[in-house]
């Protein structure tokens, strides 16, 4: 079955979403806070470790897990939707909630 052009660009701004929420995730979540101490802990800081300086950097990291979710659609399409549909939901509701809150 072919997809249309509207199912791609759906694809397209679910798997955004998905991406910048899975690097607020690992960058600046409270909750892999851990992750990002034992990799400086392990590798350095950011001037000299360069997987330290990788979960810190948003376009760096948004490479990665971008590569991550087209290779996982590719393989698990159905997995990938579901798990990207709520990455997205999540996304978009803390979005809202930042722009609602600024009012």
């Amino acid at each position: 079955m072919s997809r249309t052009r509207a199912d791609t660009s759906r694809g397209l701004f679910v798997d955004a979403l998905a991406s910048y929420r899975l690097v607020k995730l690992v960058r600046d979540d409270r909750i892999f806070e851990p992750v990002r101490e034992t990799v400086v802990d392990r590798h350095g800081p950011p001037e000299r470790s360069k997987l330290s300086y990788l979960i810190g950097c948003p376009w760096c990291l948004s490479f990665y897990v971008g590569a991550a979710l087209t290779l996982c659609r590719g393989r698990w399409p159905d997995a990938t939707e579901a798990v990207a549909r709520t990455l997205a939901l999540s996304a978009l509701t803390g979005l809202a909630s930042q722009y609602l809150d600024q009012r």
